[in-house]
């Protein structure tokens, strides 16, 4: 167990594309997992009554711990997602594998339950990953989008489609706001 926790503080090195509110610098995958997690409690009136955010936050917490060996792999970046679906599953046999036999299955299981979507839990889930960073990107004045050259089309896609499926009533708070910043740039 503690050999699973010294490796998880390697996420703190995993830069992602997406940069702080104030915009200051690129945000590191865990203080993405924590912000994500804090969305969720912060906006669990947002999902359905089917959804158990205890389960909603411990996905969250552990949905980017494959990121230290396979590295973030931005949304909006051009991605063989065949091959990082590979990686990400050797990342998760070799980080969720440090763990007593008990607790790598559970925690594994989440992992695979977030990364399918399938459940309320996971679409919930799924849906704050996705939304966190478009709220950042409103505050830090485009950051990625202008980054990756995204389009309002690409961003509905992408993040949209699995913000409406797990939080329809964000998505219908958020898309004014996107649109706003998509006609004006």
């Amino acid at each position: 167990q503690i050999a699973f926790l010294s490796e998880a503080d390697r996420l703190k090195s995993v830069l992602r594309a997406s940069r702080l509110h104030d915009a200051s610098r690129f945000e590191n995958s865990a203080e993405h997992s924590w912000h994500v997690m804090l969305y969720a409690l912060v906006l669990a009136d947002q999902a359905g009554p089917e959804v158990h955010i205890d389960r909603v936050l411990k996905m969250l917490l552990l949905h980017d711990l494959v990121e230290i060996d396979a590295g973030d792999n931005p949304i909006h970046g051009a991605v063989d997602h065949a091959a990082m679906a590979e990686a990400e599953a050797a990342a998760a046999d070799r980080i969720f594998g440090l763990l007593p036999p008990d607790q790598e299955a559970a925690f594994r299981a989440l992992w695979e339950e977030f990364e399918t979507a399938q459940t309320p839990d996971a679409i919930f889930a799924k849906s704050i990953d996705r939304v966190q960073t478009p709220i950042g990107n409103l505050e830090n004045g485009g950051g990625s989008w202008i980054d990756y050259s995204v389009s309002f089309t690409q961003l509905d896609a992408r993040v949209g489609v699995p913000i409406r499926r797990g939080a329809p009533g964000l998505w219908d708070w958020l898309l004014p706001k996107l649109e706003s910043f998509f006609t004006k740039s």
